[in-house]
């Protein structure tokens, strides 16, 4: 098996695209683009500038559909067609740089937690809308496992694969920082090789906070050696500067061989 480490960051979402030349400078063979703030795929100048950065480098590129403000899983229809909307644009954009684009499960609103089952079942009409895009444009358009908070939808690996299973075009991001924000790391590690991609940063077990690797609380040992044996593609190391990125890929490095 081999796993690829690319470099993403959502803390540069409104920085100038300058900083990603640093990724190759690093180290790394790839950029997973976040698609939001300079770079959302709605603004064609948006695309061309990360065209013209991918074409000057040797990256390849993965993608991260907007998150902000969506929620796949709400009863109030417009937001709930706007949010297919946002991530359906994306993966259009996506398609002439990759074929894998990360997107986010929708969570529990107020009114939402009234009726689980139909929130449950929008969103599986979500997935069947993006997935039937992700098709025609050539992406996999991968559900990601959410952090502790009780309402997001998917922080379990038995939900995250029962949500996303049977639907084409749809595959699964295991993000092991999230995980770890619900104490699952070995739950996610153990069904690992039906993962489409992966997300690798740290914490402390507790709040997302996107640390480099080794700066938190997970044993990057054992899920290097895991992930290494099982899962062949991408993991998308998330952080917040070029700076930290060159201390994670130097634990990755030690890891995941």
């Amino acid at each position: 098996m081999t796993v690829r480490p690319y470099f993403s960051s959502s803390a540069k979402v409104w920085d100038d695209i300058s900083w990603v030349y640093g990724i190759e400078e690093a180290g790394y063979p790839g950029w997973e683009i976040v698609a939001d703030g300079n770079y959302r795929f709605e603004q064609p100048e948006n695309l061309k500038k990360i065209k013209e950065v991918l074409a000057s480098t040797g990256l390849k590129a993965t993608v991260h559909a907007p998150y902000g403000d969506l929620n796949l899983a709400t009863l109030n229809d417009p937001i709930w067609r706007e949010s297919i909307r946002q991530v359906e644009v994306c993966i259009a954009g996506a398609g002439e740089l990759t074929d894998r684009v990360t997107i986010h499960p929708g969570y529990l609103s107020p009114a939402g937690k009234l009726l689980p089952g139909k929130v449950w079942d929008l969103q599986k009409e979500a997935l069947r809308r993006i997935g039937k895009c992700a098709v025609e444009h050539g992406v996999l358009a991968c559900l990601e496992n959410m952090i502790s908070h009780k309402e997001f939808l998917c922080r379990d690996v038995g939900e995250l694969m029962g949500m996303a299973g049977g639907i084409e075009g749809i595959g699964l991001t295991f993000d092991f920082g999230h995980a770890n924000t619900v104490g699952k790391v070995p739950e996610f590690l153990a069904q690992v090789g039906s993962a489409n991609h992966i997300h690798i940063h740290d914490n402390h077990g507790v709040l997302d906070e996107h640390l480099m690797l080794g700066a938190g609380t997970i044993d990057w040992k054992s899920v290097g050696k895991g992930v290494a044996a099982r899962y062949n593609g991408v993991a998308a190391i998330e952080g917040r500067s070029v700076e930290e990125a060159k201390k994670s890929l130097a634990v990755f490095k030690e890891y995941f061989v």
